[in-house]
């Protein structure tokens, strides 16, 4: 198969940490531009590949169409959230592996259309499944109490307020371009400044828009549910507040409570997961290679025999 057109992240230690062999069913969440697919493919897997956003599944519909014609590859366009229903749904009880590459993606920010980034200018929309309210509708219509919650929970923006207020002056906006220049006034921003003082309330506007966290959280148990005994999963998140999850739900799944007279026995029981890793973090060379890998954060564990908690 030819190239991705981007690059995976951490794509040898995600390979490493599920270590998928001929005839495993994995689950690839997030399949954006399939790269984790290709690699799971070529080891012999079948591949159950979800993503929201029809522009990915279309893509991933062409490789048949340019003769590439993967061979056990199934696309399903639907939310990672809903894939307890729809394996479900296809007779697939359980799988040998779970891999998410959390928050947006290549594609959608190279495409100044999307409304995702503001290196150009373009509509202010930010939805990754290209339906419901958009960033535009949000901004223009929300007050401001409600925009510098979200600006200050998802962005971890200290200036939200005086963010909220300079958007609900500036309304209505349109554009990336209108938003990142409300952002920068408000804030002050340098052209020698590291960061662009937009990236935080970017961030958390998209956030919201998708309902990133609460994805995350119900695609986390979704996992939880189908992963066979020895099953793997792998996550990669890119800021503080997914890795927070992340880490949180696995270590609440691998603990073992203890033995206490004033917990009942039925409630006491053995972990989900075990085997889980540290953070694992990009190499220099690989960040040289891909700066968009700097952030990047994969941890992984085993589950085990242990019946799955209660769902998100």
């Amino acid at each position: 198969m030819s190239a991705a057109p981007h690059i995976p992240v951490l794509l040898d230690e995600v390979i490493e940490a599920l270590d998928p062999q001929p005839g495993d069913v994995v689950i690839d969440a997030t399949f954006g531009a399939g790269g984790y697919t290709r690699a799971l493919l070529e080891r012999g897997a079948t591949v159950h590949a979800f993503d929201r956003d029809p522009d990915a599944i279309a893509a991933g519909r062409t490789w048949r169409e340019t003769g590439e014609n993967p061979p056990r590859l199934i696309l399903h366009p639907h939310r990672f959230s809903e894939m307890l229903d729809v394996m479900t749904s296809t007779g697939v009880a359980r799988v040998d592996g779970v891999v998410m590459d959390i928050g947006v993606s290549s594609m959608q920010l190279d495409q100044a259309e999307r409304g995702f980034a503001f290196s150009a200018d373009g509509p202010l929309d930010m939805r990754m499944s290209q339906d419901g309210e958009s960033a535009a509708d949000f901004l223009n219509t929300a007050d401001e109490a409600a925009i510098a919650d979200v600006i200050y929970r998802y962005g971890e923006e200290r200036q939200s307020r005086r963010v909220a207020r300079a958007i609900v002056a500036a309304r209505p906006l349109e554009t990336t371009g209108e938003l990142a220049r409300v952002v920068r006034s408000a804030l002050g921003h340098k052209p020698h400044d590291k960061k662009d003082p937009a990236t935080r309330t970017f961030q958390a506007i998209r956030i919201h828009v998708n309902g990133e966290l609460d994805e995350l959280s119900q695609g986390l148990s979704a996992a939880e549910h189908l992963l066979r005994e020895g099953g793997r999963l792998a996550v990669v998140s890119f800021h503080s507040l997914e890795d927070r999850i992340v880490k949180r739900f696995l270590r609440e799944a691998s603990s073992t409570p203890s033995a206490s007279r004033h917990v009942p026995q039925a409630a006491q029981r053995d972990p989900v997961f075990i085997k889980v890793s540290k953070a694992i973090k990009p190499t220099d060379a690989e960040i040289e290679r891909n700066p968009r890998a700097r952030s990047s954060v994969l941890r992984h564990a085993t589950r085990t025999a242990t019946e799955a908690r209660e769902a998100a």
